[in-house]
């Protein structure tokens, strides 16, 4: 089945298989946010107790990437029918608002909404699992994890439209994520994972919050008052840059402090990245069409401070455990999860 494509890129018209048009709504691009911090959680487990069981690993992995998945559609279905992004995306920012599956026709609600069902029940199934395999208490990241992802945009909660979003993008994809797949393998709590996790919460803050720039007249139009609706853009741009600061600020600090191993310092080396991101922003931060060079540096920010992070922790557990093999499948795991992202992330020039 083919869907004709109502976007012109360089002038040429393209066609759209049913695959690509589902990948296109799936907005994969954006799930490296919640597997990355679980395998960093697994990676940690292994690193600072010994403890790794990797079935458990990977179902893990496997249900927060189906979990976003979800929660991705889920947004796409009640933002269209708030009426929040009706207009067609052809020609808007790739990495900014919704995959206008929905306003552009390709695909129907009731199939967006068919989808997102499916992957909640899928992600339902894995963590009964694990919780009847380990602890019930693992139930009480996932149902957080969960409800947060659907009442982001669903009613009547709709926190998202409520300024609280950008707040639950910092605890949800740290925290929640990062911590409930550390505890899946060792059944305890860590504070050396807990710092080590916020960095990317902290830069999720920034994400969202640049994310949403582009969409603020659409927002205020129908009622979703994120931060940016509520301050302004000029003071987005300010808070993007405090979380941007802090996220490197606990990267350098924790060492330090000795709550940290000092192989965490890899992950500084996109600190240039956000630089250039928050000049760009501070410059175009009201012409929201050429911020595209700026959004994709953030997710470039995000993605690589993630991965640079787990091979931070899988050096300094090899030097703890004297092991390859479980680095091994951590570094396997790692590739088949985020390869399919790379392509549009690491490696797509932007020409804006």
């Amino acid at each position: 089945m083919r869907f004709r494509n109502k976007e012109v890129y360089n002038g040429k018209r393209i066609e759209e298989t049913a695959l690509s048009v589902w990948w296109r709504a799936f907005r994969y691009h954006f799930a490296p946010a919640s597997f990355l911090p679980a395998i960093l959680g697994g990676v940690l487990a292994w690193t600072l107790t010994g403890l790794f069981h990797p079935w458990f690993f990977v179902l893990t992995v496997l249900g927060v990437t189906l979990n976003h998945i979800a929660l991705n559609l889920t947004d796409d279905y009640f933002d269209y029918l708030a009426a929040v992004d009706r207009a067609d995306s052809g020609g808007k920012n790739l990495y900014s608002g919704g995959s206008g599956v929905l306003t552009s026709g390709r695909l129907k609600p009731a199939q967006i909404c068919l989808a997102f069902t499916a992957g909640y029940l899928l992600t339902i199934f894995i963590g009964l699992y694990l919780a009847a395999a380990q602890t019930w208490w693992i139930l009480a990241f996932g149902l957080l994890g969960m409800g947060s992802a659907y009442f982001y945009t669903a009613p009547p909660i709709r926190y998202g439209y409520r300024g609280l979003g950008e707040l639950s993008q910092l605890i949800n994809f740290s925290f929640t994520i990062g911590m409930g797949a550390y505890f899946v393998q060792t059944v305890c709590f860590s504070w050396e994972a807990f710092f080590v996790f916020l960095p990317l919460g902290l830069m999720m803050f920034a994400m969202i919050t640049i994310n949403e720039i582009p969409d603020e007249k659409d927002d205020a139009a129908a009622g979703k008052h994120t931060l940016v609706v509520l301050f302004g853009v000029k003071k987005a741009v300010l808070l993007y840059g405090l979380a941007m600061a802090l996220a490197f600020l606990v990267i350098l600090l924790t060492p330090l402090f000795d709550l940290a191993s000092p192989w965490i310092y890899l992950a500084g080396l996109t600190l240039p990245w956000a630089g250039q991101a928050f000049r760009i922003l501070s410059r175009y931060g009201t012409s929201p069409e050429r911020l595209a060079p700026a959004h994709l540096l953030t997710i470039r920010i995000h993605h690589t401070t993630g991965i640079l992070l787990i091979i931070a922790y899988l050096i300094q557990g090899i030097l703890n455990r004297k092991m390859l093999q479980p680095a091994c499948i951590f570094l396997l795991l790692l590739a088949a999860f985020y390869l399919p992202a790379a392509f549009s992330i690491l490696f797509k020039v932007k020409k804006g």
